[in-house]
């Protein structure tokens, strides 16, 4: 896309698209840092003197890769959604389709130019805003890859050898019944490298502080590494350079992991061959009735909380309890002397109505391809304007010839 077709689609927003303004949601500001908050914003603006004063620059992305599950919500897109709205007037907001990451594992052509449309009015059903999110297609943005390479000529190949989520990835593609019936006989190397092109979208955007689930902390910390390495790099011959990027802090879900329904001693994955082991969130109320009814639970009538000994009705109540933003251990107490036919019941009520209207935006949203078009659009030019100012630095400070 030419610089003058951004500029048009720049100012890309509801009231161009004559749609209802609920379906993008509304802007919100948070209250103020907590004292644990504020230090950690501080921590940010040393590592970062070109980011406005207490200000954060949040970094995540979503991959194409089908229809976004119940844990997938509760762990990561309801937590966006929250972060936007306790976000601080001068914090910017970068949530990405990650197609290049998906491109990983084998896929479908048609499959995933139907998922990458479909994610986005999945991210707008949920409640990103577009007018405080930035919100775009990172296969549309080549300054991933360029500074990905770069990442990858100074990553040693021990770092890469030490990241261990590649096996998770490759045992969920293969149905596999656990990590340990892949090898690296499996591995390719885009996917033995993406953890750098990883850490080329969040440094790419100076992120500051990145949403992520606990499985990711690896990730995280080779980011700061490589960005640590970066800034030495460029900084070799002017110290001023030496603090171009911040070091990224990991901002951690607080839900608890959503296992399968058909086997918890598993999560919750889009890529099992069982549709009964997931919520999807654009399952039927019928279909959600039908999963949560043939979950899986154990044989003992009283209810508890016990993950290791009975994960199946563990996991139920976690979901419950997600729902509610309580804690398992306390919703268990509800239920002391009812069977697993009323947790079930209402587990079966919570994610109705948890689920209502991200399931009613998105189908509305579905069938609105052209302001989709034009919200992406609009954040492309903003995440281009950043990441090209960006790599003017890094081009430059590593002896690279400038883009004509």
């Amino acid at each position: 896309m030419s610089s003058a077709s951004l500029r048009r689609v720049a100012g890309a927003c509801r009231v161009r698209c004559g749609l209802p303004c609920q379906l993008g949601g509304a802007r919100y500001y948070g209250t103020g840092p907590s004292q644990a908050e504020a230090r950690d914003e501080d921590t940010a603006s040393r590592n970062a003197p070109n980011v406005h004063a207490r200000s954060r620059t949040y970094f995540s992305g979503i991959q194409p890769t089908g229809v976004p599950h119940l844990g997938n919500y509760l762990g990561a897109l309801r937590n966006w959604v929250k972060l936007q709205r306790e976000a601080k007037p001068n914090d910017t907001l970068y949530f990405s389709v990650v197609g290049w990451h998906a491109l990983t594992l084998p896929q479908d052509r048609n499959a995933l130019l139907k998922a990458q449309t479909d994610m986005v009015a999945l991210l707008l059903a949920v409640g990103l805003d577009p007018e405080r999110s930035i919100i775009f297609h990172q296969n549309q943005n080549p300054d991933h890859l360029e500074l990905a390479w770069y990442l990858n000529c100074i990553t040693p190949v021990g770092k890469l050898r030490r990241m261990t989520t590649w096996k998770g990835r490759l045992a969920d593609a293969r149905n596999a019944n656990d990590e340990s019936e892949v090898d690296d006989s499996l591995l390719n190397t885009g996917l033995f490298t993406y953890p750098v092109l990883q850490a080329a979208d969040i440094l790419l955007y100076k992120a500051t502080h990145v949403p992520v689930g606990e499985d990711q902390q690896q990730h995280i910390e080779l980011s700061r590494d490589l960005a640590d390495s970066l800034n030495r790099q460029l900084g070799a011959h002017n110290k001023e350079f030496r603090r171009t990027f911040p070091l990224p802090e990991a901002v951690y879900t607080p839900s608890k992991r959503i296992l399968s329904l058909r086997d918890p001693s598993s999560k919750m994955s889009k890529s099992s061959p069982f549709e009964q082991s997931r919520i999807l969130l654009t399952d039927k109320p019928e279909a959600i009735k039908s999963k949560i009814r043939k979950a899986v639970t154990d044989s003992n009538s009283e209810i508890a909380y016990d993950p290791i000994n009975r994960p199946g009705t563990a996991n139920l109540l976690t979901i419950l309890a997600a729902c509610e933003d309580a804690q398992p251990e306390q919703v268990a107490e509800r239920y002391a002397g009812k069977d697993h036919g009323i947790l079930k019941a209402d587990v079966i009520d919570a994610i109705l109505e948890l689920l209502r209207r991200p399931r009613e935006e998105y189908e509305r949203l579905i069938q609105a391809r052209d302001y989709l078009d034009r919200i992406v659009e609009g954040g492309l030019f903003k995440a281009r304007s950043a990441s090209g100012k960006v790599m003017r630095t890094v081009r430059d400070r590593l002896g690279m010839l400038a883009i004509p």
